[in-house]
């Protein structure tokens, strides 16, 4: 990853919430022209929903971004043992706050790279990977070492932007947020995605909100990429 995507994320770290929270009159209004009014909030409540409260396994979330959606969810999993890693140290630093304030101590926060895990393989019951594949550079190495970490038969839990569903939101794309960094291409379409799941996944929910997928799906093979 480069610093241009480290910068991106360090400059918007005090509007990144109200964008995706739709806390603003102007973010509603962003949403609403480039996104299909789609709602992320729902997005992030129907993928937390596919963990169960009493989940007592290893959990990885990445990236965890600000937390904003996930911090609320986590103060119910009491029983589980949560890491989580984000790219901007900036991201992070909101995020632990939002743990702090909440008083959980069943969280570890690291700085890494989804391309470089220091986790052993197979070792995590559920990776969340919320809004973070299509700002991933190196996607192939991203869905990789998110595969190997993995154990079999463990679920992983993305939403990511995927080209072709609406015109707004690939303009956008294209002409701004890749070329701040807060997008990284090649983007994918949802058939692209479908089908690298496939390869190495059972598909249980696969889902299309404007030109946001998210999807749960279960590892089920060991080869490699």
């Amino acid at each position: 990853m480069t610093d241009k995507i480290k910068n991106s994320y360090h400059t918007s770290k005090n509007f990144y919430d109200d964008i995706l929270s739709k806390k603003k009159w102007w973010s509603k209004l962003y949403l609403k022209l480039f996104w299909g009014n789609t709602d992320d909030t729902k997005i992030a409540q129907n993928m937390l929903n596919y963990i169960p409260d009493n989940f007592s396994g290893k959990l990885l979330d990445v990236p965890v971004g600000t937390a904003v959606f996930t911090a609320e969810k986590y103060s119910r999993l009491k029983n589980a043992n949560i890491t989580c890693i984000d790219y901007s140290q900036d991201m992070l630093e909101k995020a632990e706050n939002r743990f702090h304030k909440k008083g959980l101590n069943n969280i570890k926060i690291m700085q890494g790279d989804v391309t470089c895990l220091p986790f052993e393989t197979e070792s995590f019951d559920i990776i969340i990977c919320m809004n973070g594949l299509h700002a991933f550079p190196d996607k192939e190495k991203a869905y990789s070492e998110i595969f190997r970490v993995l154990k079999k038969d463990g679920i992983f839990i993305a939403s990511l932007y995927v080209a072709g569903e609406l015109k707004s939101s690939d303009w956008l794309v294209k002409n701004i947020l890749a070329r701040k960094g807060w997008f990284s291409p090649p983007f994918e379409t949802k058939e692209e995605v479908k089908q690298r799941l496939t390869h190495k996944y059972i598909i249980l929910d696969f889902h299309i909100d404007g030109a946001m997928l998210y999807f749960r799906a279960k590892k089920v093979k060991e080869d490699i990429f």
